[in-house]
């Protein structure tokens, strides 16, 4: 986490500007039918076969991560997670009525919609906050542990992506792979135990 103290309006543009960037990623899979790791992955799926939106799907599998972010991460962290999941939910299954698309190649909804996740989720974190699901899981690690929540979080989506490839096409499963690698490369690259710590910041400044 940075070392660095965001103050309200700070998070709250974040947040807001985080939920969206998610969002547009989301919506970009879902125009090509594509998956991705985590639980927005398992949301995605899921909505092929049950009668529930990806939002409805999506804020009921966050719950137990809700939780575990109460006790484990703090109030301040847990609440901001599930204001972001529901801003995620909210505006996902309401973007069809502001966005209409007629043609899309799924290669490039898998690499924009990895992309636009990746960026989401990395301003989140910068603000101490998560979408719960997964996220709680490795942001927790990464502080405790010192592992690196962008290899951990694409573990755990090739992981889920794996176990898809009885429900999916080789088509559909390989593009979905290929979204999965972008957002998560965008974490791994630019989210590393450390990097932002505020001796590292004092280090860069003194540099300069």
């Amino acid at each position: 986490m940075s070392g660095y103290t965001h103050s309200l309006k700070e998070n709250i543009i974040a947040i807001l500007t985080g939920t969206f960037i998610v969002s547009q990623g989301v919506f970009f899979l879902q125009q090509a039918n594509l998956l991705t790791g985590g639980t927005t992955g398992l949301a995605l799926l899921l909505s092929h076969f049950v009668d529930l939106t990806f939002g409805q799907l999506y804020f009921m599998m966050n719950m137990p991560f809700y939780l575990m972010a109460w006790f484990r991460m703090g109030k301040s962290f847990a609440i901001s997670s599930v204001v972001a999941g529901s801003l995620v939910s909210v505006m996902t299954d309401n973007l069809y009525q502001v966005v209409e698309i007629s043609r899309l190649d799924p290669l490039y909804c898998a690499v924009i919609g990895g992309l636009l996740m990746g960026l989401g989720m990395l301003i989140l974190f910068r603000h101490k906050t998560s979408l719960g699901g997964f996220n709680v899981l490795v942001l927790y690690l990464q502080e405790k542990m010192g592992w690196s929540a962008g290899k951990l979080q694409m573990g755990i989506d090739f992981a889920i992506l794996t176990a898809s490839f009885f429900l999916v096409s080789p088509t559909v499963l390989m593009y979905s792979v290929i979204g999965a690698f972008m957002l998560n490369l965008v974490l791994a690259m630019n989210h590393k135990p450390g990097r932002y710590s505020g001796n590292q910041a004092q280090k860069t400044r003194a540099n300069a």
